[in-house]
């Protein structure tokens, strides 16, 4: 068993620029925000011409056990990011990736302590400070804090004995607001760590009536704009005594939090809104400490919205967010926007993760909000076992992602267009880790607007992956990619803009309809036998069959429309199989794998399946 260590920089071109400078010289060195598992770092640096650096990175708990091994950095710099009039002939993304090393360690425990080692090593020296040693904590999960006040809202209706202090409606407990003119005098507001529970009903307000009994504004929306902290959080959750559902009338905003830090919102039902919470507009102001939990949302354009380059810290998790688009079939590619996101965020350390996610044009995304601002980029995102169903465009987009953005253990089914998008990366590391991919019509993988720093290890792809568009210093390790027999439509479409991007270790299944099975760099190669003697890449790569799966079949191409139940479909690997054992030892990838070394595919035979959609959900349906 051979152990991978990413080509990211051992395998880079060797050749010096005689005027250049082979060695490198290490500069600023940046800590991103934790998320609750997995931390991130930068590490700027010159020279280093013949891009043969690179930077080791080993972890611990604080004072125990042995130090492991994570991936090293990414090396990155010089890579091109553009689209120039790809829409509009107006739109210009023209940026140019900084000379940098990157990248996360991954899986670990929240709220730890851990202590970090990052070693720089270059066969023609390092001129600086070589080593990094920190000492860095993982996010906790967010709770209540302890000996705040209780506050109980009521529904107007509600005719059982009510706990002290009680309001009716939210608005009362938060502000202690009137109704009418007086729905903005907000005299006796909700403190930090206070709890609001909130008792079942229907918080429905009559928003055309000038005094209505919620004490809402006519425009229907709850404006919440308290400062909280992380130890102090606000809570508005829900009291266990039935289901609590805010009904926004078809307003365009249910809650506004864009002005407020650190609230949580917990156990809730929120439906009939465009906009279910906003919690951000670019370049004006967004929350900070955002949590959304175990709320079901459902018949809204958007659930949860943030553009803001300042938002931060957000964990929105647990949760069934349904959208508008058709339920019992796959619509066209660019469908009415009914429902738009379910989930958009920007900003630094946000985590999405353990959401079921229906009848949105794009599941969970990253902002495409423009080239990157210093100081202002999405770093240090996390989007983890999150099952996405039908969707009119991507599942996951890490659009705009700039470094340390982290796809993980995902289960996506029946997009229209590609799976999983990447458009673009500035730089990356953007992380595609055991995710599963069935019935793409487009693409499993979508790398548009030449995207730079991708890693993609260890995924279940059943779609022919159509990678037209060029990319840059991407590296894929361990993945199944299984053809489906679409007309004319080879397994895999490689379009690569740096000659340092790197492919082996992959299963492919051809695509009996088609003449030429790879399309690599504009040629063609019928066999993966004829893509390695031309290119290099792929020495280890196999040609594998559904017959690797224990019980799993391809969809019908021929029937675009169609809806298939991830819940049905299973995703192990046959025992004996070509793809048990043929894959390669990825540092904090794949570490506990079994037998004499890592299964290629989402799922490793003998180690626990996957965890997708709430945690409370315990796998059932999350729709009717």
């Amino acid at each position: 068993m051979k152990t991978f260590v990413p080509p990211l920089l051992s395998l880079l071109v060797t050749v010096s620029n005689v005027c250049g400078e082979d060695s490198v010289r290490p500069g600023r060195f940046v800590v991103e925000p934790p998320t609750l598992i997995c931390l991130g770092f930068e590490w700027d640096i010159a020279g280093d011409d013949n891009r043969n650096a690179r930077v080791d990175v080993s972890y611990r708990e604080s004072g125990k056990g042995e130090w492991k091994a994570a991936l090293p950095l990414l090396r990155m710099g010089g890579e091109r990011v553009t689209r120039i009039g790809h829409s509009t002939p107006t739109e210009y993304v023209d940026y140019t990736v900084p000379h940098k090393f990157a990248g996360s360690i991954l899986d670990l425990k929240p709220d730890t302590a851990y202590e970090v080692r990052l070693t720089m090593k270059d066969p023609d020296g390092v001129q600086g400070e070589a080593v990094q040693s920190q000492k860095v904590r993982t996010r906790a999960v967010p709770k209540a804090a302890e000996g705040g006040r209780v506050l109980h809202v009521y529904p107007p209706d509600w005719k059982g004995k009510k706990q002290e202090p009680a309001f009716t409606g939210l608005y009362q407990a938060y502000y202690g607001a009137g109704g009418g003119d007086w729905s903005a005098v907000w005299g006796r507001k909700v403190r930090p760590g206070d709890t609001i529970l909130v008792h079942a009903g229907l918080y429905k307000a009559d928003r055309l009536k000038y005094d209505n009994a919620l004490s809402l504004p006519f425009d229907g929306t709850y404006l919440l704009t308290v400062k909280a902290t992380a130890d102090k959080p606000i809570v508005i959750k829900g009291a266990g005594d039935g289901e609590v559902v805010f009904d926004g009338d078809n307003c365009a905003q249910l809650f506004n939090v864009m002005g407020a830090a650190y609230h949580i919102f917990d156990g809730l039902t929120v439906r009939n809104a465009e906009i279910a919470f906003l919690a951000g507009l670019k370049d004006v102001v967004g929350a900070t400490g955002l949590t959304v939990r175990n709320c079901r949302i459902e018949d809204v354009g958007e659930a949860v919205v943030s553009q803001y380059a300042g938002s931060k810290d957000f964990y929105i998790a647990d949760n069934v967010m349904l959208g508008r688009l058709e339920r019992d079939r796959i619509g066209t590619r660019w469908p009415q926007l009914k429902s738009y996101n379910a989930v958009k965020v920007y900003g630094t350390g946000h985590v999405v993760c353990h959401n079921a996610i229906a009848f949105f044009f794009d599941g969970v995304t990253v902002c495409t909000h423009g080239m990157p601002t210093p100081g202002q980029e999405a770093v240090s995102i996390d989007f983890y076992n999150n099952d996405i169903h039908v969707v009119g465009d991507n599942c996951i987009e890490a659009d705009g992602g700039v470094h340390n953005i982290r796809v993980m253990r995902n289960r996506v089914a029946n997009s229209v267009g590609g799976a999983l998008s990447a458009q673009p990366i500035f730089g990356g590391p953007a992380y595609f880790i055991r995710n599963v991919v069935y019935h793409a019509n487009h693409s499993g993988f979508k790398f548009h607007s030449e995207p730079a720093g991708v890693l993609v290890y260890h995924n279940t792809v059943v779609v022919e992956n159509n990678l037209r568009h060029s990319y840059s210093n991407a590296h894929f390790r361990n993945n199944l990619f299984l053809g489906t027999d679409a007309p004319d439509m080879g397994i895999l479409v490689v379009a690569n803009k740096t000659p340092y991007s790197t492919y082996d270790y992959n299963g492919y299944r051809p695509n009996q309809n088609a003449a030429n099975q790879y399309l690599w760099d504009g040629k063609s190669y019928a066999s993966l036998a004829e893509l390695k003697k031309a290119t290099g890449q792929e020495s280890h790569g196999v040609e594998v069959d559904f017959n690797v799966f224990e019980n799993l079949r391809s969809y019908d191409p021929a029937k675009p429309h169609v809806v298939y139940h991830s819940r049905d479909l299973d995703f192990g690997l046959r025992r004996g199989s070509k793809a048990v054992d043929a894959g390669v030892r990825l540092p904090n990838v794949n570490d506990n794998f079994n037998d004499r070394a890592p299964d290629l595919g989402a799922c490793e035979i003998g180690k626990e399946i996957h965890v997708y959609g709430p945690r409370w959900l315990s796998g059932k349906p999350f729709y009717k």
